[in-house]
């Protein structure tokens, strides 16, 4: 059995994709109730809960493949959309355990982003009108 305790900062999983027995409640709620399951970590993460139910209509479940993608690039974790292809379309329910394992092990960073009102300076603008021309203008008359 994998220790809780792990490096969390590697660039690895910190379960394998068959590690039910890393965390058994996981796998429990995804073996008696899928769809909740699916659901309910997608919304950990910070998508809308419901969204993993467009998998349902693709060969290819999309967010399923999205959201593995994300958790690798969030956490820095190796891998390709060809492994992430592969285990969403052949191991759906354990690529979803590993997910769910990994956002429960690893910290989420959260930003926040105070946005108080800059003052800029701008410096003073001179602008100088042209002086008018005067002209005189001579006329003589012969005679």
């Amino acid at each position: 059995m994998t220790s809780f305790f792990l490096n969390l900062s590697s660039n690895q999983w910190s379960t394998g994709i068959c590690g039910c027995f890393d965390d058994c409640s996981v796998c429990c709620f995804a073996i008696w109730c899928p769809f909740c399951f699916i659901c309910s970590t997608a919304s950990e993460f910070g998508e809308f809960c419901c969204l993993p139910m467009i998998d349902n209509c693709a060969c290819t479940p999309p967010v399923s493949m999205a959201l593995r993608a994300s958790v690798r690039n969030r956490y820095g974790i190796q891998g390709g959309l060809a492994s992430d292809c592969m285990y969403v379309t052949f191991c759906n329910i354990c690529s979803w355990c590993q997910i769910a394992r990994e956002l429960k092990r690893r910290p989420t960073v959260q930003m926040v982003v105070n946005a108080q009102p800059a003052v800029l300076a701008i410096p003073p603008v001179v602008v100088s009108t042209p002086k008018p021309v005067v002209t005189t203008q001579v006329t003589t008359t012969v005679g």
